[in-house]
């Protein structure tokens, strides 16, 4: 695996929005199990600010789904957990992949299937819990196994995550809002699930929303919203976003 410098195009340019004062926020897009991408942006966000004044304050935000997929969730999970007790300014919010995992753990059959289709297989797993390929009867047996194999304490944590962040004209949250509704009140369901009503809505909400959950190959840079899914899991790039002030820039893997 190699590294990428910031995009040589997406230089640190003025943006139309502003975090509050003396933050610095890098936001991280969608994860999913790629715990080497993650090792690789971390080493290159602190590369980035090394470059910059010390900031009164920094935070990493992780904008969700950083499980399934990808094959190494679990140490994904419990280097989170770690990273959060010996370090501030960590930020990693719930997206629809953590919230079917977690009703997966508390025995939600209605769930369970659906997410063993969409990456849930590869996270259980990571917890040592081999699933056979194709549909499989959802039986008690099953239900007491994955509970056994997703541990109570890392469930907790992810559990406790937040929906949204937000740092002056930012809005940060997993999916996307629900167009012309306040952003005080949102949905669960519309921050981790939302898509083409969102992607394809011109409206103003209130602050420039960053999110990831929508794959596109390159950053999606609208007038209302900015999405940096980049499909890390299949395609080995992982992108995060940088703002500070009335500065923006993005860093990438490669």
């Amino acid at each position: 695996m190699t590294l990428m410098e910031t995009r040589k195009n997406r230089s640190r340019r003025p943006a139309s929005r502003k975090t509050a004062k003396g933050e610095r926020i890098y936001a991280i897009g969608d994860i999913h199990g790629r715990y080497d991408l993650l090792r690789d942006i971390l080493r290159l966000i602190e590369a980035h600010s090394r470059g910059l004044p010390a900031p009164e304050s920094l935070h990493i935000l992780l904008l969700g789904d950083v499980v399934d997929r990808g094959p190494d969730s679990a140490k994904i999970l419990r280097y989170l957990h770690e990273w959060t007790q010996h370090a501030r300014g960590q930020v990693m919010l719930l997206g629809n992949h953590e919230e079917m995992m977690l009703r997966a753990h508390a025995g939600d059959t209605q769930v369970i299937q659906a997410w063993l289709r969409v990456g849930g297989r590869e996270t259980l797993e990571s917890f040592g819990l081999v699933i056979p390929e194709g549909e499989v009867e959802i039986t008690p047996r099953l239900i007491s196994d994955i509970r056994r194999a997703l541990p109570e304490e890392l469930m907790k944590f992810v559990k406790s995550w937040p929906l949204t962040a937000r740092s002056g004209d930012y809005y940060f949250c997993h999916a996307g809002v629900k167009p012309k509704v306040s952003l005080d009140k949102q949905s669960k369901k519309d921050l981790i699930w939302i898509r083409d009503e969102f992607l394809q809505s011109s409206s103003d909400h209130g602050a420039l929303v960053v999110h990831g959950h929508s794959i596109t190959p390159n950053i999606d840079r609208q007038h209302n919203r900015v999405g940096i899914d980049t499909g890390a899991y299949r395609t080995g790039v992982l992108t995060a976003i940088y703002v500070e002030g009335a500065d923006m820039d993005f860093i990438a893997t490669t």
